[in-house]
């Protein structure tokens, strides 16, 4: 068990992956904006303002986990999505990741720690509309197999989630704006996956699963 960071700790995966971290004996520290809300160390931080974290994080000590679960998902044509809608979705979905891993490799590296990266649903590829969201995962998943790669020699996990359609308010939305059903009985719900990414960071010391597909079974 360990300190864990989370970011995206107030939408519906990020509430049950903290619920799951805690019950678990993980100490955890919600990174990330109206964190104080919730029941664990929160850090105030605007993910959309990478550049502001290393001031909003400070001292953090020792880390032995980042899980990076924040996201949006704008829904835009490419012809209608102006810079602001790519930078912001590129800023939280990719940059902040890298940053927030920048700052906490000095502790990651000492604590041969792991890296979560929360991704979108398996093989996510080409679709309408939604291509800044899209283009983020794309870049997400990148970022997670350099990181990989260089950061094996100092004994850092790194881990990709890709949950398919996961019962929130925000697939609800999303959902609705496509104009598409949406029914929580079809979809996994955010507890189960939460359950699946606390099994993952409990690994034995010799081997850990690099991805993880989560699909909901069928009905």
């Amino acid at each position: 068990m360990g300190h864990v960071l989370v970011t995206g700790a107030t939408g519906g995966i990020g509430t049950a992956l903290v619920r799951g971290l805690v019950r678990a004996g993980h100490q955890v520290t919600a990174v990330g904006r109206d964190v104080g809300r919730l029941d664990v160390h929160g850090i105030e931080a605007d993910l959309a303002e990478p550049g502001t974290l290393a001031a909003a994080l400070g001292e953090l000590g020792d880390v032995h986990a980042l899980i990076h679960c924040a996201g949006i998902s704008p829904i835009a044509a490419v012809a209608d999505g102006d810079p602001d809608t790519w930078e912001r979705t590129l800023a939280v979905n990719v940059t902040s990741a890298a940053e927030l891993v920048r700052l906490t490799l000095p502790a990651l590296r000492r604590s041969r720690g792991h890296v979560i990266f929360v991704n979108a649903s398996p093989g996510m590829t080409g679709v309408a509309r939604w291509s800044a969201f899209v283009g983020s995962k794309a870049a997400l998943r990148e970022l997670a197999d350099s990181l990989r790669e260089e950061e094996a020699a100092h004994g850092v996990r790194v881990t990709t989630v890709y949950p398919a359609a996961t019962a929130t308010e925000l697939l609800r939305g999303v959902r609705s704006t496509f104009g598409r059903p949406y029914d929580p009985d079809r979809c996994i719900r955010p507890e189960t996956l939460a359950q699946m990414v606390v099994w993952a960071l409990s690994a034995p010391a010799d081997a850990y699963v690099s991805e993880l597909s989560v699909l909901p079974t069928p009905r």
